[in-house]
């Protein structure tokens, strides 16, 4: 792997698995802005919970050693995460500034994904 690729790698991941963590704990402690985000989408504040528990759980997943298969249903995760997050915001018409989170989120985690080192991934190559 070049070192430009590994410096690639961490740097998207460390940003990735920052704002998964963060975002993961605002859910999961149920901030009132959180809360109130959830009902304008048309979600259920328990959604909260899973959703952040996912995030952790999949940080988690990806900065182990080992495990590429988890790694995979992990960025899997991430990814239908954003994506699902992009769609309900287009689904409700926000505003373009709702849309910037899950969306640097999701290209962090196609990043990381791709970038990946080979011991990381499920095939090597």
């Amino acid at each position: 792997m070049k070192k430009r690729d590994k410096i690639i790698y961490w740097v998207a991941t460390i940003w990735l698995s920052l704002g998964m963590v963060s975002t993961g704990i605002v859910q999961l402690i149920q901030m009132e802005e959180e809360v109130q985000k959830m009902n304008t989408l048309g979600y259920p504040s328990y959604f909260l919970t899973i959703i952040g528990v996912w995030k952790i759980l999949g940080v988690i997943a990806v900065l182990i050693p080992k495990f590429p298969l988890v790694k995979e249903w992990a960025y899997a995760g991430f990814f239908f995460l954003m994506s699902g997050a992009i769609f309900t915001h287009l689904a409700v018409a926000d505003e373009a500034v709702e849309y910037f989170g899950p969306a640097l989120l999701l290209v962090l985690t196609v990043v990381s994904w791709y970038f990946r080192p080979a011991d990381r991934k499920l095939i090597n190559s």
